[in-house]
């Protein structure tokens, strides 16, 4: 399986840090299985004084992410490894709502660029020219696309073979079959008289397996009833 490469265009890319050197994308890097990458875009703007953004023409309040810098930063990107061609997402919340689904069709991609838009917006050119595809986390703003792309990040990762050591783990996990997880119980069997469920301390796994189906059904219709159409 080849390397999946991400690369990450912010403003702010030491944000990047504490998350990308800690835990499964810590280990999956050290594993050779995925590559990431930041760069900082005032490093690719031509203003003299690294200013990347400006008034909206037509006014209104709010500065706008200018075209040139994410212009300048793509073009470097493709120049390092240019047999692979990135697949370019920005950040935003007028994207199509990441779910399970769609993380597994971006992970087609083996090369995928994270641009984290910030302030009012950015130029409607970098949309139209230069990115593949929008994602939203969710209905909400945020101050900027950085932590939508941790999110994005994680959440790709955890799906690349061999980063998550139980295969099994990843298929059982909420929304993998259209419904929630089942509930999950460890020791002790008994803690102030709050109970494991007999049927799992049974040893039948036919029964076992019944009952977990069943319960994610019913999970999922208590918590997410849009998920079961």
């Amino acid at each position: 399986m080849a390397k999946r490469i991400f690369e990450v265009l912010s403003i702010f890319p030491k944000m990047f840090e504490p998350v990308l050197s800690e835990s499964i994308i810590k280990r999956a890097q050290e594993k050779k299985l995925v590559e990431i990458n930041t760069y900082d875009i005032r490093s690719f703007t031509p203003d003299k004084h690294k200013k990347i953004d400006a008034p909206p023409y037509g006014g209104g309040p709010g500065m706008v992410f200018r075209v040139e810098p994410v212009y300048y930063a793509l073009e470097y990107i493709k120049k390092i490894k240019p047999k692979i061609k990135p697949w370019v997402i920005l950040l935003s919340p007028q994207g199509k709502k990441l779910n399970q689904a769609l993380a597994k069709k971006i992970l087609r991609h083996r090369r995928v660029v994270l641009l984290c838009g910030r302030y009012e917006g950015v130029d409607q050119r970098i949309k139209e020219h230069l990115v593949d595809e929008e994602i939203s986390i969710g209905d909400y703003v945020l101050t900027g696309g950085e932590i939508p792309a941790m999110v994005l990040i994680d959440v790709l990762i955890r799906l690349v073979p061999g980063v998550v050591g139980d295969v099994e783990s990843i298929k059982n996990e909420s929304f993998e079959n259209g419904v929630l997880d089942f509930p999950h119980y460890t020791r002790p069997e008994n803690f102030k008289g709050w109970r494991v469920p007999e049927v799992l301390l049974s040893g039948n796994h036919k029964e076992i397996k019944k009952w977990r189906i069943r319960q994610a059904e019913k999970n999922t219709l208590e918590k997410r009833p849009d998920l079961l159409g």
